[in-house]
């Protein structure tokens, strides 16, 4: 599916949407705000204008943003992209006590802060994924908001990666 960057900048807004509404896990109105923000000089602009767009939503939004990103390890639906990362990350292929383990440290992390943990697991391992859900579990409700939106920015970027060419 990789685009180039020509090619995105040329998209209509729905077209645009549908290639890249996806890289912010189920809230396609990132990229409907962002398309008007085109022409993009690099793959670096292009994702910059994403995470302003980003970060001008309501706390609501941003909320609703960090819900739609389903539980690290889980057997539910979800997107094509998360299904990917999360196999690369060993996530779908877990022992039962792992996957127990790795639920039981979701849910209690839900319970604490009120929404899923999120981690761009991208080059992560399962040890180090609750290396970390571990360490942020000591962590304040605020910073843990924050951190989410970091993961989430980091998560759209590695997806624009894998569909933008770059000269």
């Amino acid at each position: 599916m990789p685009h180039t960057l020509n090619h995105i900048n040329q998209m209509t807004q729905p077209e645009f949407v549908a290639t890249l509404g996806p890289a912010f896990e189920q809230t396609p109105e990132i990229a409907a705000r962002t398309w008007n923000h085109r022409p993009f000089n690099s793959l670096g602009e292009l994702h910059h204008h994403m995470v302003k767009t980003l970060h001008t939503m309501t706390r609501e939004e941003q909320l609703t943003l960090i819900h739609a990103h389903p539980n690290l390890g889980s057997r539910a639906t979800m997107a094509k992209a998360s299904v990917a990362e999360q196999k690369q990350a060993g996530l779908t292929h877990l022992s039962p006590q792992a996957y127990h383990q790795l639920q039981q440290l979701n849910q209690q992390y839900q319970e604490i802060f009120g929404f899923p943990f999120i981690l761009a697991v991208t080059g992560h391992s399962y040890r180090s994924v609750m290396a970390n859900i571990n360490h942020r579990l000591t962590n304040s409700a605020q910073v843990e908001f924050h951190q989410a939106l970091r993961e989430i920015e980091t998560i759209a970027q590695l997806r624009l990666q894998q569909w933008i060419c770059q000269p």
